[in-house]
């Protein structure tokens, strides 16, 4: 009985995984999703998702094994003026009735240099799929709060295609595009370590 005790907490204490490998939620207080898109084809637009949530599982031994889920709020899209936040949650473009969440769920995490990662995933959004390249910067060492929670910072970006998306609102005429196809997107986020399992 005491040699199998011994053999368990030795191999407990010799997996990789448990020793480098932690799970966090994305802090929606302290993190923000935003966007730039032109308009007119002479100024950007920029406006921010204000509601992101997530988990974030990062093994620091083996960054291939990290994980990444996030769920964002269309109906929390902000760009600072209610009438184009209203037509940007109609049937013209994002259709939050319809499509209430943009998802990201991550499928592959490589190293890209010194302390950057490439997180490619599946980006759902008006009902469509399609795989994206996040860069990210990140994540940062761990911290601890005044309130003794643990902290971790990670920045991503990436830029897609609306049309890809079936987001396809048109033109004001053949030579002037209301809104610029390409959308670049950067999120940066505040993760708490989730307390550990008794």
């Amino acid at each position: 009985m005491k040699t199998a005790a011994a053999a368990l907490l030795l191999t407990l204490s010799a997996s990789p995984a448990l020793a480098t490998t932690a799970s966090y939620t994305i802090d929606a207080t302290h993190s923000q999703t935003a966007f730039a898109v032109r308009h007119l084809v002479i100024s950007t637009v920029r406006g921010e998702f204000t509601k992101t949530e997530g988990t974030v599982v990062i093994d620091d031994a083996d960054v291939t094994k990290s994980k990444v889920e996030a769920v964002i709020s269309v109906e929390s899209v902000s760009t600072r003026e209610v009438d184009r936040d209203k037509h940007l949650k109609s049937a013209d473009f994002l259709d939050a009735a319809r499509f209430p969440t943009i998802t990201f769920k991550s499928t592959r995490v490589e190293a890209a240099g010194a302390g950057a990662l490439k997180v490619t995933g599946d980006l759902t959004l008006h009902g469509v799929t399609k795989s994206v390249v996040l860069d990210v910067t990140g994540p940062s060492a761990e911290i601890t709060d005044p309130w003794k929670q643990v902290k971790r910072g990670i920045a991503a970006s990436t830029k897609i295609n609306r049309r890809d998306f079936g987001v396809n609102f048109g033109a004001i005429d053949a030579a002037t595009p209301a809104v610029g196809d390409e959308v670049t997107i950067q999120i940066d986020a505040e993760l708490t370590k989730a307390a550990p399992k008794k």
